[in-house]
């Protein structure tokens, strides 16, 4: 395939990609406009992002075998047929549960949309090409939660929340075309079997561990079944493993796992992308509680870290051929550390320019941690294993996210406790907590960072010796 055609399949898939990431946070903005609609409180809606956010976990680790046994182009484009349709739904939905159905159909097709996208991208782009493909498909993840809100805002401000929805139908047809166009044909794989109990296994094992996670970010009296739902999700996910590894032709194809460089972007890089996400969740709450400002304004200001997100992109092709993947992840890690730590320390009186600057740094530091980590991840990854390492890789991320904004509650409440607090009313000084705490899983990512060989993804870094 022609690297014109290559980088085309590649701004598809970011697109995608983009659509599905903004759905998922856009309508943060929008809550009391959709309850009143509904005539439900605000905080019932929370029910229409986690079933969102809990589909795409449960669903994503099929990808690769729907991909594989159907072909990737039908499958990519009938998840994109999926999710517009759902889109639509959303927009229509006359109360709270037709809501949440339409959102759940909607994850579905989202389920399928970007993996089945990233795995086309993967099989038909050369290991000295996927550098600059990653990156093109990385930075909608980390665009789309920081515009969402503002964005959410502004349609709800100054139009209907439904248009929310409603943008996605002519951006999806146009998708749909460019999908029939440009997306490669293959011929699926029919002699593969379904892995029915890994399904079951991982789909579980999923629910469990964010459930947990959502469940203890709440507290309540219920604060007794947290754990234990936790508990039940780690035993799950033993079992999936243990599944995965005694099957012959399991679900989810962990043989890249054996890989160090793969392996590391799944566990270390796990917990970076859960602090990385928990700070677009706990700064809109800081400029709004600690600040006094509205949402829309709070939303504004995280254009700023947008703004670093676009201007890293051109830099980090460059800096990861002249760096070794080692040497950014632990040099761009410690200025993640560091700029998360500012967070903390920024007030009302804090220069604003100071804060901007602040927040800028942190857009370029999230980017350029976010492509190394997902160029690295299929950097020393084989044809042959792409497939699992790509469905495997897609649900982790998806969970790592997911998890990030109950991350950032759960560390908000302790910090509100630890400060003397009910957890519930957040000062300025719970906040500062909560960032401490975000900033120590950051470490403990870096942490893990040492034992990466020097010469981990060089395959992909041309010039590389």
């Amino acid at each position: 395939m022609r690297v014109s055609s290559v980088s085309a399949v590649a701004l598809l898939v970011a697109s995608t990609f983009f659509m599905e990431n903004l759905d998922a946070t856009v309508i943060v903005t929008a809550l009391p406009a959709m309850a009143h609609s509904f005539d439900v409180g605000p905080v019932d809606l929370n029910v229409g992002i986690s079933s969102y956010i809990l589909t795409l976990a449960v669903l994503i680790p099929a990808s690769g075998w729907v991909a594989d046994r159907f072909g990737a182009r039908p499958v990519f484009s009938a998840a994109i047929t999926i999710f517009t349709l759902a889109s639509v739904l959303c927009g229509l939905a006359p109360n709270l549960w037709s809501f949440v159905a339409a959102r759940i159909l909607q994850g579905a097709g989202g389920a399928m949309m970007v993996p089945v996208g990233r795995l086309v991208v993967l099989r038909s782009t050369a290991k000295r090409d996927l550098m600059r493909a990653i990156a093109t498909i990385t930075w909608p993840g980390l665009a789309a939660p920081v515009l969402g809100p503002p964005l959410g805002g502004f349609i709800t401000s100054y139009t209907s929340w439904r248009w929310i929805f409603f943008l996605n139908l002519p951006l999806g047809i146009l998708a749909l075309l460019l999908a029939f166009k440009i997306v490669p044909a293959t011929v699926g794989d029919r002699g593969r079997p379904f892995d029915l109990p890994g399904f079951f296994l991982t789909g579980l094992a999923c629910m469990g561990v964010m459930a947990g996670v959502e469940m203890l970010s709440h507290g309540g009296n219920t604060s007794w079944l947290a754990p234990l739902v936790l508990l039940c999700g780690a035993a799950l996910v033993l079992a999936a493993i243990y599944h995965a590894r005694h099957r012959r032709q399991p679900l989810l194809d962990l043989r890249a796992m054996a890989r160090m460089s793969y392996r590391m972007t799944i566990l270390s890089g796990s917990l970076f992308r859960i602090a990385i996400a928990a700070i677009p969740f706990l700064l809109p709450l800081l400029f709004q509680l600690g600040y006094g400002l509205s949402a829309f304004h709070a939303g504004q200001l995280l254009l700023v870290v947008f703004a670093g997100n676009l201007a890293m992109k051109p830099m980090t092709t460059p800096l990861l051929k002249r760096f070794s993947f080692k040497q950014v992840l632990v040099g761009n890690g410690l200025l993640v550390i560091l700029t998360t730590l500012g967070c903390a320390f920024v007030s009302p009186l804090s220069a604003p320019l100071l804060t901007m600057l602040l927040l800028f740094v942190s857009g370029l530091c999230r980017s350029m941690q976010f492509t190394a980590l997902n160029t690295l991840a299929f950097a020393d990854v084989p044809e042959g294993e792409m497939s699992g390492a790509n469905a495997f890789y897609n649900m982790i991320q998806q969970m790592g996210l997911g998890m990030g904004v109950a991350v950032g509650a759960l560390s908000l409440r302790l910090g509100g406790i630890l400060a003397g607090g009910d957890g519930a009313t957040p000062t300025l000084l719970d906040f500062r907590l909560a960032f401490f705490a975000v900033a120590a899983l950051a470490v403990v990512a870096l942490f893990n960072v040492r034992d990466l060989h020097p010469a981990a993804g060089d395959a992909v870094r041309p010039g590389a010796r």
